[in-house]
């Protein structure tokens, strides 16, 4: 299916990456349970936050190590899934997934406090969305996609960025939490115009923009990223990526363009709604009449 039977089950779901992402959901497991003991104020972690976490490991494999990754390197469209489940999607519901007590001492000793200005909003909505938009320029996207230590580097920032960026809209700790519904809901809407530009320039290029996914020179040297030793075989053996490509290069750009648009509006309405739901909560919490007499006392005297 889409030439996943033409690679090895190691270039399929690269198996040292998927053992590292099982032993940290496995040292999550241990610490949410046999040795929550350890923090301050811990707590019994919900199922439904233990879901959360899981499913943010598995969207960051998928996009990483399984074969969502390798399929990126054969087409665009690809690609974009992947980016949208490994910034978009795994790193919110990662935060969402680890519980408030652990975040409490996570913040206690965190050596990178001076660092905290970048999780201001604004400032880290414009450090995540520059840093997307920059790399899909494509003189700079085929370059990181050849240059492999560079790919690993680039993709860890962006990862950073996105966990700054997300940090700012949900923020886990409760006591930190300064900002107003009604201002994340602006900064959720400021992050999507940020990045429509950049999925406007892929969509409505009039030509293939990225070598990586039209030149079979460019692609077989890409593929080295997935595929382990002398890559020149795959020109020999499928001549380029459109043996895999069940579209036209420019047509598989504009649908990963439209995508990664489509994947953001979706994320981000689901965000809005979830911001809005906490907002009107507390909103009506603090609106509540605080009673001058407790009913029992009214029950006794009647």
């Amino acid at each position: 299916m889409l030439g996943l039977e033409y690679f090895s089950f190691e270039a399929k779901w690269s198996p040292v990456f998927l053992a590292f992402m099982l032993l940290v959901t496995a040292g999550y497991f241990l610490l949410t349970g046999p040795l929550s003991s350890m923090f301050q104020g811990s707590k019994p972690v919900s199922a439904g936050r233990k879901v959360l976490f899981v499913s943010g490991m598995l969207a960051m494999y998928m996009a990483h190590g399984g074969p969502v990754d390798l399929l990126g390197h054969t087409m665009f469209s690809f690609h974009m899934v992947s980016m949208a489940l490994s910034y978009l999607m795994a790193t919110p519901l990662l935060i969402l997934g680890i519980p408030v007590w652990m975040w409490r001492a996570i913040e206690r000793k965190n050596p990178f406090k001076k660092l905290g200005f970048l999780t201001r909003p604004i400032l880290a909505s414009v450090v995540f969305n520059g840093l997307f938009s920059f790399y899909h320029i494509p003189v700079i996207h085929d370059f990181v996609m050849l240059n492999f230590t560079v790919h690993r580097i680039y993709y860890v920032i962006l990862f950073i960025s996105s966990f700054t960026m997300w940090w700012a809209i949900i923020q886990p700790i409760p006591e930190k939490d300064k900002s107003s519904g009604l201002l994340k809901m602006g900064y959720i809407f400021l992050n999507m115009v940020l990045l429509t530009p950049a999925c406007a320039l892929i969509i409505f290029a009039p030509e293939p923009l990225y070598a990586t996914y039209s030149d079979p020179n460019t692609w077989a040297k890409a593929m080295g990223y997935c595929v382990p030793g002398d890559t020149s075989y795959l020109l020999e053996q499928f001549g380029g990526p459109a043996f895999f490509g069940y579209l036209a290069p420019e047509i598989d750009q504009r649908v990963g363009g439209i995508t990664m648009k489509f994947f953001q509006e979706i994320i981000f309405a689901s965000m809005l709604a979830y911001v809005f739901f906490h907002w009107y909560k507390r909103e009506n919490k603090e609106d509540d009449p605080i009673p001058t007499e407790p009913p029992t006392s009214k029950l006794n005297q009647a």
